[in-house]
């Protein structure tokens, strides 16, 4: 079914994001942690593409047996990084057969260890390009945009970020979800400002619990969300008097209150970002009144 169809339907909800292990041997205990975490019932289920080609072979396998096995809808994501049109075809095309009705278009991560790397130079050069392909040539598809209420890294300003985002709804995206942030004020003011300018669609909050201070420096390394400053100062205090532990407790609570106040809101649902681990997505799920 069309997430953009299952959106309207239920509301509030929660949905899930997973990434392919690279390793066809770790599939089993992967597929486990999707099974244990269908007692959430989530709306859907994204699977991440890896940038350059690294898992995005898995991708479609994954993303059919989540379907056919599991019973719970995938949302595939799809990268214009290394995208020719007649990739872009082979992949939309599989997935039209497999009967995998979503996608989630991106611009993608430069390729690793390609230095410079040159995204004007290629055929897809923005998600809007990417976007724009698919609606006009698979209409059938729901297709997904990724907003930033805290800017994209690369945007010059907040309103280039705006511009860029609502591009993606006008080219065709039927909804948005975020990169993760950790103060809720964003989140609701980024909406209200993409709904005055015309792009009224539904915009997915990403909650991820910070589970260690390590994990935590890591993955915000990587996409640029800053953690308010009391909260870092808990994490940190949390790590000197009780370790991974104390932190893993503050971080679901954290999270919790943070989806809990984005479900109270307004927000259309929660996207949790389950780096493929199931423990503290089933303690945040179960603990989220909706």
């Amino acid at each position: 079914m069309r997430v953009c169809d299952l959106i309207d339907g239920k509301s509030p909800f929660i949905s899930l994001e997973f990434f392919p292990p690279k390793e066809r041997e770790a599939w089993p205990a992967f597929f486990e942690v999707v099974d244990k975490l269908k007692v959430l019932d989530p709306l859907f289920a994204s699977v991440t593409y890896g940038a350059g080609g690294g898992t995005q072979d898995n991708t479609l396998e994954i993303a059919t047996r989540m379907k056919r096995d599991h019973g719970i809808e995938p949302l595939t994501h799809l990268t214009s990084v290394g995208a020719s049109a007649e990739k872009l075809d082979g992949f939309l095309e599989s997935l039209v057969k497999a009967d995998i009705d979503n996608v989630l278009a991106l611009r993608g991560d430069p390729p690793r260890g390609v230095a410079d790397f040159d995204f004007s130079a290629q055929e897809f050069k923005h998600a809007s390009d990417l976007i724009e392909y698919i609606c006009s040539r698979y209409p059938e598809l729901c297709v997904g945009g990724a907003a930033y209420p805290e800017p994209h890294c690369e945007s010059p300003s907040i309103k280039s970020d705006l511009d860029m985002v609502h591009l993606k709804v006008r080219k065709g995206a039927q909804f948005l979800v975020t990169q993760m942030f950790f103060d809720n004020r964003m989140y609701f003011d980024y909406v209200e400002r993409l709904k005055l300018m015309g792009a009224d669609v539904p915009v997915i909050p990403g909650v991820m619990p910070l589970l260690s201070l390590k994990s935590a420096k890591f993955i915000l390394s990587l996409c640029g969300a800053a953690i308010p400053g009391k909260f870092l100062s808990a994490l940190e205090k949390a790590h000197e008097e009780g370790g991974d532990d104390a932190v893993y407790a503050l971080g679901i609570d954290y999270a919790t209150k943070q989806a809990q106040e984005l479900i109270d809101g307004g927000a259309p649902g929660v996207h949790l970002y389950t780096l493929n681990r199931a423990e503290a997505v089933i303690e945040i799920g179960k603990n989220l009144n909706i």
